[in-house]
């Protein structure tokens, strides 16, 4: 067992193998052990449904086997990030998310197929779900930036161009959705220009602790949890994203310092978000360990 001596990754590794799912194991394996994209694949292959989503509590808050856009979301981000974003694998996601959209084209957070399976009470199940950014603009995003070609894609970025330029009050998790589509979006001026509005948008509102010594005097988004705020790193996951402009050299590496020292004990990082069931925020911490070594990996920080 690695020691309290240990490098920050070699505790993350205990914890890893201590608590992580299959999936989560194979990608870290992947990302720091040097372990092959095909076993990361194979281990997602396992929440894949016949109709082309992914399903069985892929995303921990949502549980039971049916499809849903958040979790195929999911995988469309660890396809992306094995370099996997291709191919009949992601056309028949598409396929899915045609399938599964609304009438303006977009993705509703969640179809009412959930009805009846354990769920997160903060995520809503209604019969007729508008279609949200939240869900939309991370899948276009990431598609787009994989270079994909689909006839889905047309009025879903017209929606999600639509959404963003419309954000006026919002949440942080909105945010992040927004970042995720622009990021990705293949027209980068008009990207540039929404990015801009956005970043003043989130200093004026407060959406991101820019003092963690101080974060108690930023306020909470209705409905989150105490304590679930979100900070410079979770906007700017990469030095690339165009979210990094948001933010001074200064208030970044503060937030890169307060995420480093957030490693528990045991080496993972903690949820923030409201615990409602004993087995998501057991799934939900590696989840959230390997999305923090992620991020501080890419900022350049040693993990050694």
């Amino acid at each position: 067992m690695a020691g309290t001596g240990a490098s920050p990754l070699k505790r993350a590794e205990q914890f890893i193998w201590l608590t992580a799912r299959v999936l989560e194991q194979r990608r870290f394996a992947h990302h720091f052990l040097g372990g092959g994209a095909d076993a990361v694949e194979t281990a997602l292959a396992a929440y894949l449904n016949e109709d082309g989503g992914y399903g069985h509590a892929l995303e921990p808050d949502l549980r039971g086997p049916v499809s849903q856009p958040l979790h195929t979301a999911h995988a469309l981000s660890v396809l992306d990030s094995i370099g996997r974003c291709s191919g009949l694998r992601v056309e028949r996601i598409c396929r899915f998310l045609t399938d599964v959209s609304t009438k303006e084209g977009a993705l509703p957070a969640l179809l009412p197929s959930q009805r009846g399976y354990p769920a997160a009470p903060f995520i809503p199940i209604v019969d007729d779900p508008p279609p949200q950014l939240l869900a939309t603009g991370p899948a276009v995003g990431l598609l787009h930036r994989n270079a994909v070609w689909h006839a889905w894609l047309f009025r879903a970025t017209d929606f999600c161009w639509a959404a963003v330029d419309a954000l006026e009050k919002s949440h942080p998790y909105e945010i992040e959705a927004a970042v995720a589509f622009l990021d990705g979006a293949p027209d980068r001026a008009r990207a540039e220009a929404a990015t801009d509005r956005l970043g003043r948008l989130v200093r004026e509102q407060r959406l991101a602790v820019l003092e963690p010594e101080r974060r108690a005097e930023y306020p909470v988004a209705a409905g989150y949890a105490p304590g679930e705020q979100h900070f410079p790193y979770d906007y700017a996951r990469t030095p690339e994203s165009l979210a990094r402009r948001w933010f001074t050299d200064e208030e970044l590496e503060r937030s890169l310092d307060h995420l480093a020292t957030e490693q528990q004990a045991d080496g993972g990082w903690p949820v923030n978000w409201r615990q409602w069931a004993p087995g998501t925020a057991l799934e939900g911490r590696p989840l959230v360990t390997l999305k923090a070594l992620l991020t501080l990996r890419a900022h350049g920080r040693s993990l050694h």
